[in-house]
């Protein structure tokens, strides 16, 4: 059928009806809230579960909280007494000094140990970098309560695998007497086995997220690199790591924010006993938790300093991260 109604002309010069011009202007409303009203439960769950908890915190830190305020007394208000009184205790800086020394050592060798296993699960076959990438990612499931027990194991002086193999080398290669050494009596052994054990927990994440970024890379860059006759190792500083350099960024941060607060290990190696070896994390529960006669107050302070210089590396994170996008 052909149809006969007349054809609706426009005059010229005539509005459209509102209502059509007012949509437009609905959907930009929405598409502009729409983002937030998506994040918004999650932002509340952060809020709830983290951000409160730290706002809590902050108040202790600033109070005098023991055995009392347990019982239900209000707590005391000592204004910046607590911070005073860890800032110029000289075991602060001690326990400082061995965070970051430990944290610096054991990111460069996660890193390093992360991206060499990352670049050869890319060089191998399908079937045999599924079943290496498998048995890396067991290290990384592993509790880190599990793995402190097990490298407690280890290195122990009653059956430890560590000082009967060291035992069996010549005493002009190693020395002798490992069959009685305490790993966990000193600092630096204590802090060996420990670094040990979070590269070898650590190190399976930042080979799958290297060899995540390894497999995005276009092959057409290396095959120009080798034709120019450029190395593995000129092709890595030149291809590899400037193009995943927001990849190591990333996992440099997460990396330091981890072994900054590792507790669970040092806990279970260390103990309580062994003051000399503990670190920011292990001081602040000493504090609040570690005596008869808790200080909340003290730990939390402790707690909150940690906190605020895991908040100024992830800024200048942040910052590196936004310059970055601005120059490219």
């Amino acid at each position: 059928m052909i149809d006969t109604a007349p054809a609706v002309r426009k005059a010229p010069g005539r509005k459209a009806p509102s209502g059509r011009a007012r949509r437009p202007r609905r959907r930009r409303t929405g598409r502009r809230h729409g983002p937030y009203l998506l994040i918004a439960p999650t932002v509340v769950v952060i809020a709830v579960l983290m951000f409160w908890p730290v706002v809590q915190l902050g108040i202790m830190s600033f109070q005098k909280v023991g055995n009392r305020q347990l019982r239900g007394e209000p707590a005391e208000n000592v204004g910046t007494a607590n911070f005073e009184a860890i800032l110029g205790d000289p075991f602060f800086w001690q326990t400082l000094r061995q965070t970051v020394l430990f944290a610096i050592v054991a990111v460069s060798a996660t890193l390093v140990l992360g991206t060499l296993t990352g670049l050869l699960l890319n060089r191998l076959g399908r079937r045999m970098s599924r079943f290496v990438a498998g048995g890396v990612m067991v290290a990384w499931a592993t509790p880190p309560v599990t793995a402190a027990i097990i490298f407690s194991w280890l290195f122990g002086t009653t059956g430890g695998l560590v000082n009967w193999f060291l035992d069996l080398l010549p005493d002009a290669l190693v020395g002798g007497g490992w069959s009685d050494f305490n790993w966990f009596a000193s600092p630096l052994p204590t802090y060996t086995v420990l670094t040990v054990c979070v590269v070898w927990q650590s190190c399976p994440f930042v080979a799958v997220s290297v060899l995540a970024g390894l497999k995005s890379l276009p092959g057409e860059l290396y095959e120009a690199a080798r034709v120019d006759g450029a190395g593995p190792w000129r092709a890595f500083w030149k291809i590899t790591f400037p193009l995943l350099k927001p990849i190591f960024m990333v996992l440099v941060v997460m990396s330091v924010i981890w072994d900054f607060k590792v507790f669970t290990q040092l806990f279970i190696m260390a103990g309580m006993a062994n003051r000399d070896a503990f670190n920011l994390s292990l001081y602040a529960y000493s504090e609040a938790f570690g005596s008869l006669n808790p200080k909340l107050g003290m730990g939390s302070a402790i707690a909150l300093v940690l906190t605020a210089i895991l908040l100024v590396v992830t800024a200048v994170y942040v910052r590196v991260m936004v310059r970055q996008g601005e120059t490219e």
